[in-house]
């Protein structure tokens, strides 16, 4: 629709300009053809015998239809071959097109695209503050969060999901899979072991064994009288339940008060040893990579990549589709935090201003020639016809202004002339 719109005001706007370059060449051309009439109207009254005064508006005259068919000999040269003769040096623009186009493209390459001229304009610019000052309004900054959104929902909505699924399957599951297990896990395992990270956890568990050994003592009751001789008393069964829920509970709180009690001493043995062997036994990395083929092989993990594009694509299209998202907001918040920085801190916009600095050198430095050379490169396109009409369009109507010039100066010219010859040679 827009750009249905945008052709519509082009075509407009061509329209107004040829009318307005026909009306110019008219009114030029009516200057030449008072200038023919007034010559003719002085050759007829010279033939009458009329006063002197014929003698200085005929050279005012003559000059000036001289200086009208000379100036519309050389405007219209530019464009086309005057009365269609193809007199040398005419038709300029359609003949010299991709010079032209050529030197334009220099032109605005050395004078506007030189990079102290860009550079001098951008640090006037301030584009640092500007922008922060902008930013930091809230409205600006939602309105840079729902453009993020739109952005966001169209990029998800152009990648295709198995091309997703097979990135997050080839970056990430598979990635896990390659390696050995054994060797990284012991070396993670080991510096944590050295800095005593496990005690935590056997505080945990010794806290946890104490408070089920408390309450174990129906449990226990349970197994003794399930797995005891049949034909043991019953009492006999209720006093071992009884004697083993003591002994359990002591332990498990010798266990639990004693950071040094010789179980954890065990498991911290064990530990060190399991750490070990991780990377140096061949049999305990051999049964990790058992364990690590059958957790990669397990469904959950097969299907991870489809499952988590599944829940990402879903989060995004709601966050984005919603203004009061946490997306949304969080990027309007941190939006206003950083155009409040740009706008409050000096150092750092001092810092930006740098950047953009050395970045606009660079592009202006190194891509110079491929950004005129779209001038170059359009116009070449262009057929010769074709764009002698486009500028003649767009230049045609002022250029006429030549032409009634060289009528007005051409009479002035003549009139003066002829008078200082009158008074001259009498």
């Amino acid at each position: 629709m827009a750009t249905v719109q945008q052709l519509s005001l082009s075509a407009f706007d061509d329209g107004e300009k040829r009318r307005d370059l026909r009306k110019m060449k008219a009114v030029a051309t009516g200057f030449l053809v008072f200038a023919t009439l007034v010559y003719l109207v002085c050759r007829w009254q010279e033939s009458r015998g009329a006063g002197e005064w014929v003698g200085y508006v005929r050279a005012a005259s003559e000059a000036g239809m001289v200086g009208a068919l000379a100036d519309w000999f050389a405007v219209t040269a530019l464009f086309r071959h005057p009365l269609g003769l193809p007199i040398p040096h005419t038709a300029i623009i359609k003949r010299k097109k991709d010079q032209l186009g050529a030197s334009l493209s220099s032109f605005v390459g050395q004078n506007f695209l030189a990079p102290e001229v860009v550079s001098a304009k951008v640090e006037a610019a301030q584009v640092p503050l500007r922008l922060g000052t902008w930013m930091a309004q809230p409205k600006h900054a939602e309105r840079i969060a729902a453009e993020t959104a739109t952005v966001l929902r169209g990029l998800v909505e152009v990648l295709r999901d198995e091309d997703v699924q097979q990135i997050i399957d080839s970056t990430i599951v598979r990635r896990l899979a390659e390696p050995e297990w054994g060797p990284p896990i012991g070396r993670v395992l080991g510096e944590l072991l050295r800095e005593n990270r496990q005690l935590p956890i056997l505080d945990l568990l010794a806290e946890r064994a104490h408070q089920w050994a408390l309450g174990s003592q129906e449990t226990i009751d349970r197994i003794v009288t399930r797995d005891s001789p049949s034909w043991s008393p019953k009492f006999v069964d209720l006093m071992l339940g009884e004697k083993i829920h003591r002994e359990l509970v002591e332990f498990t709180w010798k266990v639990r008060s004693n950071p040094e009690h010789e179980v954890r001493q065990a498991a911290n043995r064990f530990l060190v040893d399991f750490a070990d062997d991780l990377q140096n036994d061949p049999v305990t990395m051999e049964k990790a990579e058992k364990i690590k083929a059958e957790i990669m092989g397990r469904e959950e993990v097969t299907g991870l990549a489809a499952a988590t594009w599944k829940v990402a694509k879903r989060l995004i299209m709601e966050s984005v589709d919603d203004p009061g998202s946490t997306l949304r907001t969080k990027v309007a918040e941190n939006v206003v935090r950083i155009g409040e920085r740009l706008r409050d801190d000096d150092e750092l916009r001092t810092k930006v201003d740098g950047w953009v600095m050395v970045g606009t050198r660079y592009v202006v430095v190194n891509y110079t020639d491929e950004i005129t050379g779209v001038i170059s490169d359009t116009v070449e396109r262009w057929d010769a016809e074709e764009a002698s009409k486009k500028i003649e369009l767009q230049v045609g109507r002022d250029l006429q202004f030549i032409r009634i010039n060289g009528t007005v100066v051409g009479s002035i010219a003549g009139l003066l002339i002829y008078t200082l010859s009158s008074l001259m040679f009498g």
